[in-house]
């Protein structure tokens, strides 16, 4: 799955909390890129699907940043902990399949597993991003601490990676977030 062949030139791993704003950055990236040069893939898209299917639950009000979906991801969160624990690399296989455009953002990585198979998938073209954002500037966006979801490692295994290529400060300043975009649009840029 290397960048020869027809892959990926650039692979940019995306990480940070629930409300530190990955899908807006992620969604303004490929909006500046176009979709035809960029893809936004998401690890939790297969995952949902999969649990939904299992479980019979509403894939599609699964995908979205609803009540519906609060009300099973402590239970979604265990399930898919199960799955990773018998094949590590097993949603993020499936998120990468049908994908041909050169860049792709991967919004939602939230594992050491996720960075581990990236690399190894995808070597030299994949980096890393982490989106921060203060407390005060998550719970202005709707976030609310929620015991068995926000300390599990699905919210807090990249935590302590401490090597991401890319910070992204996202915590309402406009102005900062759209320099700090411009200078990953011109690394993007670099490796077209």
């Amino acid at each position: 799955m290397s960048s020869l062949g027809g892959g990926p030139r650039l692979v940019l791993l995306f990480s940070g909390k629930r409300k530190s704003g990955k899908d807006f950055v992620t969604e303004a990236l490929q909006s500046r890129l176009g979709a035809d040069v960029c893809a936004v893939l998401q690890l939790s898209r297969p995952l949902k699907k999969q649990y939904a299917q299992e479980h019979g639950l509403d894939f599609q009000r699964l995908l979205d940043a609803s009540i519906y979906k609060e009300a099973f991801r402590r239970e979604m969160i265990l399930w898919s902990d199960e799955k990773r624990q018998a094949d590590p690399g097993c949603f993020c296989r499936k998120a990468v399949e049908g994908f041909s455009q050169p860049v792709w953002l991967v919004s939602d990585a939230r594992r050491m597993s996720d960075v581990q198979w990236f690399r190894e998938a995808y070597g030299p073209v994949m980096q890393t991003v982490r989106v921060v954002a203060s407390e005060q500037s998550r719970q202005q966006r709707g976030w609310v601490f929620t015991p068995g979801v926000d300390d599990v490692e699905s919210e807090c295994g990249l935590d302590n990676f401490g090597d991401f290529d890319w910070v992204i400060e996202n915590h309402g300043d406009e102005r900062r977030l759209q320099e700090q975009l411009e200078n990953l649009l011109d690394f993007i840029h670099s490796r077209l």
